[in-house]
């Protein structure tokens, strides 16, 4: 296939072992050309502002994205640019939000070759795609409309950077002891603060406290 055919793609991800397997898939396939990698948004914001890609393969959790909003400019800013969510958790609330802004082709990082190239060819050709999990996400959401997820609800992964936070590691700390990236911390804490509708870790550790999930005696304040 010739390279002016060829669809661009670029992987905006922190996490190494996940960038190299995608890295090796899509370069291994004449279909498509890789025309860049970020950890960052910043980063990611040059690529698409020099490359007019076809394909932006992400996770919304380990890049330091502002908000989901964010995926709303990308689509109007870059109108040829499809977007394929890849990522190891999501909440139902986040996949309202998603919806909500347009995003409609949410995989797991568990999804295995075929899934993957299933996922990309079904978002560059602006049709949906769910994974079956994430699928019965949604059919679970459309069985319960007037039922909405408790905002106050963590994950275990950001309850064990709310102890982290309360044991009063810094962010760079807990991305070291996590052996995740700096930004995905920062994406964590951002997520945790808007459920918990908290503005600072004081608030934080005092509410995590009341809600049993680190020892308020070790913590008391």
């Amino acid at each position: 296939m010739s390279m002016d055919k060829m669809k661009k793609v670029i992987i905006a991800d922190s996490q190494f072992l996940v960038v190299e397997a995608l890295k090796s898939l899509i370069e291994a396939d004449r279909s498509y050309m890789l025309t860049g990698i970020s950890a960052t948004q910043g980063d990611l914001l040059k690529l698409l502002e020099k490359s007019s890609a076809d394909l932006l393969i992400t996770d919304f959790a380990n890049i330091d994205y502002d908000g989901l909003e964010d995926f709303k400019k990308f689509k109007l800013e870059y109108p040829q640019l499809t977007i394929l969510i890849l990522t190891n958790t999501i909440s139902k609330q986040e996949f309202s939000d998603l919806n909500r802004v347009g995003i409609k082709n949410i995989i797991y990082k568990t999804a295995d070759k075929d899934e993957i190239f299933s996922a990309i060819e079904s978002t560059l050709k602006s049709r949906k795609f769910y994974s079956d999990e994430i699928l019965d996400m949604f059919l679970d959401l459309s069985d319960n409309k007037g039922i909405s997820e408790d905002p106050k609800t963590l994950t275990p992964s950001e309850i064990e950077i709310v102890k982290l936070i309360a044991g009063g590691l810094t962010t760079k700390e807990i991305a070291s002891r996590r052996n995740i990236s700096y930004h995905t911390v920062n994406t964590h804490r951002k997520n945790i603060f808007r459920k918990v509708e908290v503005s600072n870790a004081s608030e934080l550790i005092m509410l995590a406290i009341k809600a049993g999930w680190i020892d308020n005696i070790e913590y008391y304040i």
